[in-house]
C-alpha cells in the first residue's frame, strides 16, 4: 500500500520514479532542523500528534517523552478525533537542538501515526509587534 502512494505521488508531481521520491524525503527529513534559527536563540514549536483511539501503551510513552522534556513543554491538550484517533497538541519553547531532540523523541514511539511540526522564532521582534501582525 506504501509503495501504491509512492508510485501514485511520483506520477502526479513528475517525479522519474519511487528512488527519486525516497531520495528527495530522505533529504528533506535530514535536513529539516537545519538552518532554523541561530543556535542557542529560543523559537516557539507547535507540535501534532496522532495515533489511534485505546492505544495505552503509545499515550504511556508520549507522556514519558513530555515527561523527560519537561523543560521546554509550555502545554499539551488531548483531543478525540472522529471515535478513531488521538490527537496530541504540544506547544514548546526552546533552542533548535531541544526542539529536534522532542520532535525526534515523539516520531520514535512506536505505533504513532503521524507527527507534523511548525517552528516560529520570535527573535529580533517585539512580542506586541508579533501578537499585532
Amino acid at each position: 500500500m506504501l509503495l501504491e502512494h509512492i508510485d501514485e505521488f511520483a506520477d502526479k508531481h513528475g517525479y522519474s520514479g519511487r528512488s527519486e521520491v525516497v531520495r528527495e524525503g530522505t533529504r528533506t527529513l535530514l535536513e529539516e532542523f537545519q538552518g532554523q534559527g541561530v543556535d542557542g536563540q529560543k523559537q516557539m514549536c507547535t507540535v501534532t500528534v496522532f495515533f489511534e483511539y485505546c492505544q495505552p501503551a503509545v499515550q504511556q510513552r508520549l507522556t514519558s517523552v513530555r515527561h523527560e522534556y519537561d523543560g521546554i513543554v509550555s502545554a499539551t491538550t488531548h483531543v478525540h478525533v472522529q471515535d478513531q484517533y488521538c490527537m496530541e497538541l504540544y506547544v514548546l519553547e526552546g533552542i533548535t537542538k531541544e526542539l529536534s531532540g522532542f520532535v525526534n523523541a515523539v516520531r520514535a514511539v512506536p505505533d504513532v501515526q503521524t507527527v507534523k511540526y511548525s517552528i516560529t522564532s520570535l527573535n529580533n521582534v517585539p512580542l506586541n509587534q508579533a501578537i499585532e501582525s
